[in-house]
């Protein structure tokens, strides 16, 4: 594991080691991203966009975000190429769990990620067009930090379906077929990345600082387009789908 991933540079408050937020193996947690297996030339053109304040996000309030861009500006050539090609060396694997239910626990912010509330206050409720992502194990997540204990995602009845249809067709020129880019499986093509089986809650907040025009940046000219049309139901379908799509972990993958 290069230094920059394991420890960070010492004497450089925002050169914090990369595996403190995205975990050792590249995983992440809701709140974050998911950077194991993704192209190395894609990876290196997100950290460029961040120096370039082209990648940011709609929400001011989502600190972590704002956080990376000072991370980006702070990490020498050297560095990102290193964290570049040690997280694109280890292959995705199955993370999040995708459930269509129509009540979901009642959940509370704790640290950018959803947790149900426990004790007084603990409740269901109908989940209605929201996607809830939530550890499956909150103490794994939260206290033990533990890099191989992944999420659920709760999304409505019936959604996994009509994403299929969104993702497979375009839905009648309403957006453009994903895998047309991103591979028939979605496991990513050449310099686009990966999209099944990862976290519905951050790829949906990458798709609406797309429609917001907040991220910017070579490659997101060519999401714009198949963005632009899209509501926030159809946001909901097509993540319920794509997240739900099987990954067949490599037999040597890091787990």
């Amino acid at each position: 594991m290069p230094s920059i991933v394991a420890n960070g540079r010492v004497g450089d408050p925002n050169a914090t080691a990369c595996s403190l937020c995205h975990y050792p193996n590249g995983k992440g947690r809701p709140e974050n991203a998911s950077v194991s297996g993704l192209p190395v030339s894609y990876f290196l053109q997100q950290l460029k966009d961040f120096r370039s304040d082209l990648r940011k996000t709609a929400e001011p309030r989502k600190a972590n975000s704002a956080r990376m861009v000072l991370i980006a500006k702070s990490l020498t050539p050297e560095e990102m190429q290193q964290a570049a090609e040690y997280f694109g060396a280890i292959k995705w694997t199955p993370w999040v769990r995708v459930v269509e239910t129509a009540t979901v626990p009642k959940m509370k912010s704790n640290g950018g990620i959803w947790v149900p509330i426990e004790g007084e206050g603990a409740a269901k409720e109908p989940i209605g067009m929201r996607i809830m992502e939530t550890p499956e194990s909150p103490e794994q997540t939260e206290v033990l930090r533990n890099p191989r204990s992944g999420t659920v995602a709760y999304v409505p009845v019936g959604s996994i379906k009509k994403g299929e249809a969104l993702v497979k067709t375009g839905g009648n020129g309403k957006t453009i077929a994903c895998g047309e880019c991103h591979g028939p499986d979605l496991m990513g093509m050449g310099p686009v990345p990966g999209i099944a089986g990862r976290s519905p809650s951050y790829l949906g907040r990458e798709l609406y600082d797309m429609q917001a025009g907040t991220r910017n940046g070579e490659w997101t000219q060519l999401m714009k387009p198949v963005v632009a049309k899209l509501t926030s139901e159809d946001l909901v379908n097509i993540l319920a789908y794509v997240s739900s799509r099987p990954v067949a972990p490599a037999a040597n993958a890091t787990k």
